[in-house]
This record gives structure tokens, sequence and C-alpha cells, in this order.
């Protein structure tokens, strides 16, 4: 996977698909990589399909945190111009769908749709971040591990088949790069800013989510005029890897309302 070069840092990219395939572009969730969409990506043959890893994650430049949400959208604005995508879908799961967000609203010209998965305009508070970015700098990402995959996997987390490769993805992740990450989303407050977009919108949940429950992902989706809700039962906040099947149906039945196959 090629590495892609941008004045201030190098970002660890993907592209599937065949050229001249209606566009996607994929962002993942705090903690993860690009390639927890694989189950996505090898269920949407005949799309060209970008992603990467964020910015202190995965592959990519790993710069000090923190970060703020306007230098993770500037990242997906500048990987999207320079692969020349234009009139793209964008899938954002988690800080993903924050990043999403802003980006539509900064470069409409970029976004034909979203699909907003188990996300909001706001997660959390600012002080239950910070607190838990404090936990991390102190004793890594194991720290917050178990935490972690109750809310995204819900009360009987330890028995989905999904956690073991999910924590292992977890504590791969550098703590500088989970804390500038988590900064963001500390930081961002989308309510207004969501509230004027006027495009398709597909918002997925996880019926087992805590960390962005049904209600509140139901709650950023009806700032979209015309929004669709899909609830995929017996998944949580990672449903790609939960449920793929589920998960891709929702989206290819998305793509296809709006013609973006």
């Amino acid at each position: 996977m090629p590495l892609i070069y941008l004045p201030d840092l190098r970002l660890n990219t993907r592209l599937d698909g065949p050229e001249g395939g209606p566009p996607l572009i994929l962002i993942h969730a705090l903690g993860l990589s690009h390639e927890i969409w694989d189950p996505l990506v090898a269920r949407l043959p005949g799309h060209r399909i970008l992603r990467f890893d964020l910015r202190g994650h995965g592959a990519s430049d790993r710069p000090p945190a923190p970060y703020t949400m306007g230098s993770l959208i500037r990242d997906t604005e500048r990987l999207a111009d320079h692969f020349a995508l234009k009139e793209t879908v964008v899938i954002g799961l988690s800080i993903g769908g924050m990043i999403a967000q802003g980006l539509a609203v900064k470069r409409l010209d970029l976004v034909r749709g979203l699909v907003l998965s188990n996300t909001a305009a706001r997660i959390g508070t600012a002080a239950g971040w910070h607190d838990r970015i404090a936990l991390v700098r102190e004793q890594g990402l194991e720290a917050v591990a178990d935490a972690t995959m109750e809310r995204w996997l819900g009360r009987n987390w330890r028995a989905s088949p999904a956690m073991p490769d999910l924590r292992a993805r977890l504590l791969a992740t550098h703590p500088e790069g989970w804390a500038g990450c988590a900064a963001a989303i500390a930081g961002t407050d989308f309510y207004e800013t969501t509230a004027t977009l006027r495009l398709p919108a597909l918002a997925i949940a996880g019926a087992h989510d805590g960390s962005t429950p049904p209600d509140l992902v139901r709650e950023t989706a009806e700032l979209i005029p015309g929004h669709r809700f899909r609830l995929i039962r017996g998944a949580g906040h990672i449903p790609m890897a939960e449920r793929p099947d589920d998960y891709a149906e929702a989206i290819r039945e998305f793509l296809t309302g709006i013609g973006h196959v």
C-alpha cells in the first residue's frame, strides 16, 4: 500500500476497485485502521474504494498529540484531491463519521452522499475524553481495553466472536495516535453545522452499541432532512466486523437507492 506524501505527513492508503467505478471513501474508527473495512470492500465489487489509516494510526505518520478535527478533515480532503475523486459517497465509522460530516460541510463538491455509521454530531463529553486520555498516557491502552470492548460490543462482549480481533487491533494502536484522535473527538460538536447539510444520508446504528447508542445516532440523523436510518440487530459499535452481511446489505441498498452503482 502506498504512503501518500502530503506536505506535513504521510498517510497509508489503499485504493481498490476499477478505475471509473462509483467512488467511495471509507474512514475508520478510533483505535483501528483501514483494514477494519476488509469485509465491506469484499462485498462491494465494482466500486472505486479509497481507505486509509488516520494520522497516528496504522502505518500512517504519528505527529505529536493532540490533533484537531479540522486536521483530520483536511487529511481526508487532500487524499480525495490527490486521487481526483469527486462526487463520492463517504462512509464514516465513529470518529470517521464525524470527519465525514465535517468534510461534507466543507467540500460538498467531493461528497454526494453520506453513510454515518455508529457516530454522532457529538460523542461523549470533553471531560470524559480527557480523563481517558490521561489514563492512556499513564498506563497505556491496556488500561481502557476492557471498557472499550464493553462499549463497542455490549455487556456480553467477552463472548463476541469479533472481540479477540478488535481488542488486538485496539492494542496495536500507538497511544500517542489514539490520544491525538481522542482529543479531536473531545473538541467536536457538529450539531449546528450538520443541520445545514442537504444530501442523501444513511445512518447506521448497532443495537448493542454503548459508544454511540441507537438513539444518539438517530438524533444526529434527524438533523439531515430525508435521511434513512438502519438498525443492525446483534451488532454493536463495529458492525462491519460483527455482522458483515447485514452491514453490506444496508450499504448496497442505500447506494442503489441513490444511483451510486
